[in-house]
């Protein structure tokens, strides 16, 4: 690791957080009842799987997740669309009617956000959609506010955030690179 690298939370920080906020969903929501998990590719998704396994394991009964690619939703997609490989939304479940937890890795500006309600309307009308992220960084262009956060890092615009994950998409570290 570079000197210009701090890690913010290791891998137990991570645990403790996810569920922390998977207990936070569970009592806004009085339980699991009509409540789904939808992650943004990549980091995203992989963070809804490991709430909906904590989820299961405090309720005994398994919370559907699914992901949702927004790369066709950004708003500056004209300036970058050779570039964006486009990925898989992956939503085997109606969202009507549901109470969908929107789950990311790092919250700044908001547009990916904004992107993903855009593509999660797409498919249904949910009750309610709510946001979870592990890390709120700040710099908000976009009234946009989670629901759920794991921890909040004030940054500077030069500081980059990062979620890394292992080779079976476990959450290993959270970093702040200068």
């Amino acid at each position: 690791m570079s000197e210009n690298t701090t890690v913010l939370l290791d891998e137990s920080g991570i645990k403790r957080a996810l569920t922390r906020i998977s207990h936070e969903i569970l009592e806004r929501n009085k339980g699991v009842r009509d409540v789904v998990l939808i992650g943004i590719r990549s980091g995203g998704a992989y963070l809804a799987e490991e709430i909906g396994r904590c989820m299961e394991i405090i309720e005994g009964e398994r919370v559907p997740v699914g992901a949702v690619d927004i790369t066709l939703y950004r708003d500056d997609i004209r300036s970058h669309a050779p570039h964006l490989p486009v990925g898989k939304t992956d939503i085997a479940f109606s969202l009507e009617e549901k109470q969908v937890v929107l789950v990311d890795d790092v919250l700044f500006t908001g547009r990916t956000i904004r992107a993903a309600m855009d593509a999660l309307m797409d498919h249904g009308r949910p009750s309610s959609i709510q946001l979870a992220v592990l890390i709120d960084r700040g710099h908000r262009e976009l009234p946009i506010r989670a629901d759920f956060v794991g921890r909040n890092v004030p940054t500077s615009l030069k500081e980059n955030v990062a979620v890394l994950f292992d080779e079976r998409h476990i959450p290993i570290e959270v970093v702040l690179e200068k």
